[in-house]
Formats: C-alpha cells, structure tokens, sequence
C-alpha cells in the first residue's frame, strides 16, 4: 500500500473519497470545518468524544448542530483520558491559565493523538477515506497536538497501523482565528457558528463568558475580521 502524506492545506483533493468523519466538538472551528466538508464530500459524520470535560455542555452543543444540519452523530466515551491527563478542562480545582514557558494548564496529554486515532478506526468502519480535523498551528495556544508535523506523522502512522489510505484533513491548520471566520463567511455559516457553537471553557454559547482564553482568542479574531468585512477587505 502507498503512503498518503498530508499536505497540511486543507486541500481535500489529494486523494478521492466521497465520505468523511469530522472531528467535532461543537465549538467554531470544528463547526466551520463541518459545513467544509458538508460542502466537499457526498457523505459526512460527526464524531465527538466525552471525555469528562468541565465544559460538558460542548456534547449537548455538538449534538444540536449535527442535527440541525441532519449529520449522522456519534459520541464515544472517552472518560480515560480524564483519569490519566488531570487538568484544567477535566478538573475544576486547576485553575484555567498558563505559566511562562509552559503549556497552558488547558492542554490535555495525548487528546488529539487518540481522538484522531478513534476517529480513524470509526472511519474505517465506515468507509471513509478522510477524517477532518479543525487543527491550527498559525492560531492556536501551543499545543504541541496542534502542529502540522503532528498531523503528518500520525496521518502516516494510521496508514501503517491499520492498512487503510487516511487522509487526515486539516483546512485551518495555516489560517488564523480572523480567517477562520472568513471562511465561515464563505461558506454561507457566519451567523450560525457565532450563534450556536460553544468554545468557552466556561460552557458559555455564542460569544462567550468573554474572560477564557478560549473566548479571548475567538473574540479578538472576530474583531479583525468583522473590521476587515466592513473594510470590504479580505484578510
């Protein structure tokens, strides 16, 4: 079997499929990468893991909106990573920050690299070539599960592992927060990813507690973009 690489573009034309799972959280990103792949594939499903996450309310969200858009829904327990990983999204007692030169408190060991490689055994169950991820490293909080050569190496240890051409999808992989709004603009979704999908930590819909790290990210790409739009600018 050859071994697919991922480019890291987002560009879904390097390999035919006509079926994809999208990792999903419910949250902007993921959201946005839903109606990508809406638009780009015959077939879509949606995964999302509960993992005990204190923004528990993000599996409710998720579930709204893949029914909304009338997208086949799995949820898998993922309660594990909990027990192994404590931090700040699966403890209430850690405080949500980040310490000079070290991680944010918010970073979850081995989250990305088991959600994917569930996502991969669901895919290939389902007959499903791709799996999308909303992965950014141009945007993101330095997470080490965020970066492109990641992406890359798990894409190719997948192919190995299981014998099955994945393509591991990234298409906000190389845009920042502002431009991930413009392509949710793009693709007809803007006022819906800003009005149904939750990306607080806090569990906060919408805009947000507007205090988070998470929202503070998604606020200030919303500005730059929204000021860019009224410019009829694009970024």
């Amino acid at each position: 079997m050859g071994i697919v690489f991922l480019h890291g573009t987002g560009d879904m034309t390097a390999m035919k499929s006509n079926k994809a799972i999208v990792v999903f959280s419910g949250g902007q990103d993921s959201t946005t990468c839903l109606f990508k792949a809406i638009k780009e594939f015959g077939e879509v499903e949606a995964v999302t893991f509960d993992y005990g996450q204190r923004h528990k309310l993000e599996l409710d969200c998720a579930s709204r909106i893949a029914a909304d858009l009338k997208i086949k829904h799995h949820v898998l327990d993922m309660s594990l990573l909990n027990q192994l990983a404590p931090n700040a999204l699966t403890r209430s007692d850690i405080e949500i920050g980040q310490a000079e030169g070290e991680l944010p408190s918010t970073f979850v060991d081995g989250r990305n690299l088991l959600f994917l490689s569930f996502a991969a055994v669901l895919a290939k169950q389902a007959g499903a070539s791709h799996i999308v991820t909303g992965v950014s490293q141009s945007d993101f909080s330095g997470y080490p599960d965020c970066r492109d050569i990641f992406i890359k190496s798990l894409n190719v240890t997948l192919n190995l592992a299981m014998d099955y051409p994945f393509v591991i999808d990234t298409p906000l992989m190389w845009l920042t927060k502002a431009q991930t709004w413009q392509l949710a603009d793009d693709l007809g979704a803007y006022s819906y990813v800003r009005e149904k999908t939750l990306t607080c930590y806090n569990g906060v819909v919408a805009d947000g507690c507007g205090e988070c790290p998470a929202c503070l990210l998604r606020s200030r790409g919303l500005q730059e973009y929204e000021l860019a739009r009224n410019g009829g600018k694009r970024i």
